[in-house]
């Protein structure tokens, strides 16, 4: 099948739209009709070649979409599906994945099609690389299984497609590796996409104090309306002062 994709084909130089060439599912793909995607710093790294890897591809790793197909061993999404797509694919075999920790997989790969197989995306015969094994700067992705999570047919797709990306690892981060407790001071350096996103788990973890900084005032403003309780404006002309002695005297001394 065709389909319009972005084809990054040269370090520093932009995405063209090219039409692609777009294999039917294996037993175990799924095929989805991309919605929305958000544009990842690490997109815009890989096309700067500050993130190397085999071109030509399609970039894009923040999607959501709807089921347009299912392989035939597919069980765990159907045709009309809405569905996030993320970067933590899995084989569902390995000692890992049996022990309950996929996002641990040792064996990838099996994610992939092998060395010799009719490609999944191909542009004029030659075979384009999966960025992040999803190409989802495209109108259809055509991934693996474990690539995709079903989600609520009332969620808005524009929004569900940050969940692949932004708000796992910035929720993760709170959750997960920081670890925040109820009660606790959290400072986030930075309120971009992620760091937003940071502050929202923070929330939910039940800090009591989430200190946002960042250098651009509009978006301590933002940062506020996702839980932020105090911000900090940084630079050499902010109000706040320096950031650091600021933040102590917040925090009564730093966070936790």
């Amino acid at each position: 099948m065709k389909a319009n994709a972005a084809v990054f084909t040269e370090i520093g130089k932009d995405l063209t739209i090219e039409q692609i060439d777009i294999d039917d599912p294996r037993p175990n793909e799924v095929l989805v009709r991309t919605a929305a995607c958000g544009v990842c710093h690490s997109d815009v790294h890989f096309a700067k070649g500050a993130i190397l890897g085999p071109i030509p591809t399609v970039p894009g790793h923040e999607p959501a979409g709807v089921v347009e197909a299912v392989g035939s061993e597919v069980n765990s999404v159907e045709v009309g599906d809405h569905v996030i797509a993320c970067t933590s694919m899995f084989c569902g075999k390995c000692n890992q994945c049996l022990q309950g920790r996929p996002y641990l997989c040792m064996d990838r790969r099996q994610c992939q099609r092998k060395k010799g197989d009719t490609p999944r995306l191909s542009l004029n015969g030659e075979k384009l690389t999966q960025f992040a094994d999803l190409s989802a700067f495209c109108e259809k992705m055509l991934v693996h299984e474990s690539a995709v999570v079903k989600i609520d047919k009332d969620i808005p797709l524009a929004s569900a497609a940050l969940v692949g990306c932004a708000v796992t690892t910035g929720v993760g981060a709170a959750l997960n590796t920081a670890q925040v407790k109820p009660g606790s001071s959290v400072a986030v350096f930075g309120v971009g996409g992620i760091g937003i996103s940071i502050i929202q788990g923070a929330r939910i973890a039940g800090a009591r104090q989430i200190i946002a900084i960042d250098l651009v005032p509009s978006k301590l403003e933002t940062a506020k309306k996702f839980g932020a309780t105090h911000t900090l404006l940084g630079g050499p002309d902010s109000p706040d002062g320096d950031p650091v002695k600021a933040l102590k005297k917040l925090s009564g001394g730093g966070v936790d």
